[in-house]
């Protein structure tokens, strides 16, 4: 199994696209790519912390690639944001691909460049090796999954997995 860390927004929201993929083993909400040790929700929040609120996925690499959950990953939010991705604003909402093997840096690297095909503005996508992954508190694990008729989930969750739904059927349609 391989494991890649990926922010793109609210942790919610990426943790229930990732969710649906074919070889995608697990999905963890947490927070990485700060300074303060052993954060938690809130004070991510503030702002303050220089963590994300990112997802640890773990994946199986003889079913997806990397470069595959790279390319939904870049079509799943918009990576020429900084720092917001709609009405979540601030650094911790930042899009940022963390990778922890040498190996994985030529397809981050291809993969932006192929997404950047696709934005007229830059790709701002912070790239950088992680170093610690916190795990998320409880609440947030499988937030999607358990919260789907609430507001929030409903205005800002609900959408991308319908995307996700028509970028699916886009490929098997193709192949």
């Amino acid at each position: 199994m391989k494991q890649i860390i990926l922010g793109g927004g609210c942790f919610w929201c990426t943790e229930a696209v990732f969710q649906r993929l074919k070889g995608v083993t697990q999905v963890t909400p947490g927070y990485a790519g700060g300074t303060t040790s052993d954060p938690d929700y809130y004070t991510v929040a503030t702002g303050t912390t220089g963590h994300a609120e990112v997802i640890r996925v773990t994946y199986d690499e003889t079913v997806v690639s990397l470069g595959y959950l790279l390319d939904i990953f870049f079509k799943t939010h918009d990576p020429t944001t900084l720092n917001q991705q709609g009405a979540d604003r601030g650094t911790e909402y930042r899009s940022i691909i963390m990778y922890t093997g040498d190996s994985d840096l030529a397809i981050i690297h291809n993969a932006i460049a192929s997404a950047q095909e696709s934005y007229a503005d830059p790709i701002v996508t912070e790239v950088v090796k992680n170093d610690v992954f916190y795990e998320a508190e409880t609440e947030h694990k499988d937030y999607y999954l358990n919260n789907a008729s609430q507001p929030y989930c409903q205005i800002r969750i609900t959408p991308k997995i319908e995307k996700l739904q028509r970028i699916l059927q886009d490929q098997r349609e193709t192949n």
